[in-house]
């Protein structure tokens, strides 16, 4: 049993990985698929495009924080969201995170 984690750890023989840390992994993989399939169908056309194409490139490399900052992004509304990137209006503190900077600086690569 894994004192700081209080689970029972199991190596995986085939790839050298405790069975803990490959659920870990497992749950990130699903996370994130889970949020690229959302950010692709937000509902509005722009924001599919602008934050599915983002999502794909960006949110493998994203820490757990980020990605919780992207999640609460998604849960605005794809009409705020499309606002604030194209800067019509004034992105609220809780929404102005490095998340965001990063999409909009991805809009202006796109």
């Amino acid at each position: 049993m894994d004192p700081l984690w209080g689970a029972i750890v199991v190596e995986d023989h085939m790839t050298g990985m405790d069975a803990e840390m490959t659920d870990v992994n497992d749950q990130r993989i699903n996370r994130v698929r889970r949020l690229v399939y959302q950010a692709s169908y937000t509902g509005m056309k722009e924001t599919d495009l602008l934050l599915g194409h983002f999502a794909k490139h960006h949110l493998p490399t994203l820490s757990d924080d980020q990605l919780t900052d992207f999640e609460n992004l998604l849960e605005a509304g794809d009409d705020r969201i499309y606002a604030w990137v194209m800067g019509n209006d004034p992105v609220p503190a809780e929404h102005d995170t490095h998340v965001f900077k990063l999409i909009k600086d991805f809009k202006e690569i796109k």
